[in-house]
Parts: structure tokens; sequence; C-alpha cells
């Protein structure tokens, strides 16, 4: 008997996120967390070759999947949670500060049809929460500062820390989108790496950094990010640290897929109302000069 779960990574290159199949090995109950929605940006074509490799890897473990967890609306990859909750019948979740998303994003995008009460998603989640996975409980960490919305989901010893953090040597996610705020994400980053030193994180991205390691990695520990984290190491200070967000994030770029990720992951990974003719549009909003002809 174990009181670990069971756990299975996919690493997608095109996005760098990394999906988890996660399940209690006495009862074979399982979770997705931050499942990938295979998409090509140029042509607007879209698969499910990821998700239906989490499905298969499920049906010869035997697993039952229960639940899709989303650490948060996703700014880079769209979700494959409508995909996998048609074929398992299982529950999205997602913290209950997604309202706050919705209501940020639904103006940007003109989308009417988006409740601004997270009304898309099955269960809404805060802090201290818990529900069952099998013999396990899931617990729920509130991680905002990524994005308001942001959680990371407590299994046994294993916290899966979404965008919160990254691998020592990559640091930190950025602050600097709508809602998001480096101060908090410093916060919510001590927050996490109180919990027991030996405890393992796992990362829903990893980006290889400039010099060092050549392989991908999306696992490590509290310890280990205390002791060399290049951003929030237990050496930084908060306001060290915000001072080094705030600059790095006036240097990136938005994210390839920001703008159709936004649209359909804050609809659960539902794409937007089909028009007249029956096909799907993302939009994007076009910002003119002033004194531009429209």
């Amino acid at each position: 008997m174990t009181d670990n779960p069971i756990i299975h990574a996919w690493f997608d290159a095109a996005t760098n996120t990394v999906t988890y199949l996660v399940a209690d090995s006495e009862t074979k109950r399982a979770a997705v967390i931050d499942p990938v929605f295979d998409y090509d940006h140029k042509s607007g074509k879209a698969d499910v070759a990821s998700a239906e490799a989490v499905l298969t890897k499920a049906r010869e473990a035997g697993y039952a999947i229960d639940w899709i967890l989303e650490t948060h609306v996703h700014a880079d990859h769209l979700s494959a949670a409508p995909y996998l909750k048609l074929k398992t019948g299982a529950k999205v979740v997602i913290g209950e500060n997604i309202r706050q998303v919705q209501q940020i994003f639904r103006p940007i995008f003109n989308a009417l049809d988006v409740s601004g009460s997270g009304a898309e998603f099955d269960v809404l989640v805060k802090d201290g929460d818990a529900f069952k996975l099998g013999n396990l409980t899931v617990t729920v960490l509130e991680t905002p500062g990524h994005t308001p919305a942001c959680v990371s989901f407590r299994i046994a010893d294993a916290v899966f820390v979404g965008d919160t953090l990254f691998m020592p040597d990559y640091g930190t996610a950025r602050a600097d989108f709508p809602g998001g705020d480096a101060r908090t994400l410093y916060r919510s980053i001590r927050k996490l790496l109180s919990l027991p030193r030996e405890t393992r994180l796992f990362m829903c991205h990893d980006y290889l950094p400039k010099e060092g390691r050549k392989s991908y990695a999306w696992e490590t520990t509290v310890g280990e990010e205390l002791d060399r984290n290049i951003h929030v190491n237990q050496s930084v200070s908060e306001d060290d640290f915000v001072a080094m967000r705030t600059a790095r994030d006036q240097t990136l770029s938005a994210p390839v897929l920001l703008l159709p990720s936004i649209q359909i992951n804050m609809r659960a990974g539902r794409l937007p109302p089909a028009e007249a003719n029956g096909i799907h549009y993302i939009k994007v909003p076009v910002t003119l000069p002033q004194g531009a002809a429209a």
C-alpha cells in the first residue's frame, strides 16, 4: 500500500506544456491535470492526439478518470478538457477566481456568451478545499500572481504548481498578464516553499535555460527550489523579486497562442459559439494608431 499517487507525464514540445495523469494505485481512480488540445495556429487546424495518448494510457492501466484539473486559464496552449470530459464524464475543476479572469477578458473579446460567473466549469474551488481521488485526497492551494485564478493541487507528497514556479534553473512565471501581480506571485511561491523540503513539485511547463542542461524536466522539490531557484531562492527578498520580475516581464513577448488560448480556456476549453455559417472563429482585437482610418 502506498499513500503517494502514480504519476504519468507527457511533454508537448510545441507549447512546452506538461500534461499529467495522476492515479490512486488502490482504487484506479484518476485525474488529468492541464491537458493539451493540439492546435496549429498557422492553419487553424486542431487535433486530439495528445488527449488520446492520455486516454490510451488510462485504458491500458485500468484507470477511471474522475477529474480534469486546470491550474489556471492558460495563455500558451488550448485545453483538451471538453474532449476528455466527453470521453470520460469527468468533472472540470478550476479556481473560483476564474470569475475575475472571465470578467477581465470578456469585454476585451466582446465575448457576450461568457458567463463571468465560472458557470462553464463543473467545480470551482478555493484555498483549503479538498476532494477525493480514490483513497487519496486532493487539497487546493490558491497560488495567484501569474493570473488571479491560479491554484495548485496537492496530492499526498506531490504538488502540481501550474505556472507559479518553473524548474530551479529557469526561475518563475511572468506576472504581467491582466490581473497578474508580481508581489502576489512572490507570496504564492513562499506559500508553496513553506511545505516540507521533500515535497515533490510538478511544473506545468519547462523551457531550457540558455546554459546548462540539454533535456526538459518538470519534477523538482521544495528543497531544490529553496536552494537553487535563480529568481526566488530563500535569499531573495520580496522587493528584490518584484523589481526583477517587473523588469524581466517588460522584455517578454506575448505567447504565440495567447489570443486563442484565452478565448477558449476561459470557456473551459470550448470554442466560441459558431457563427451563422457553422464555423467557429477566434477574434483578434486590433488597436489602430490614433487618427488611422478604420
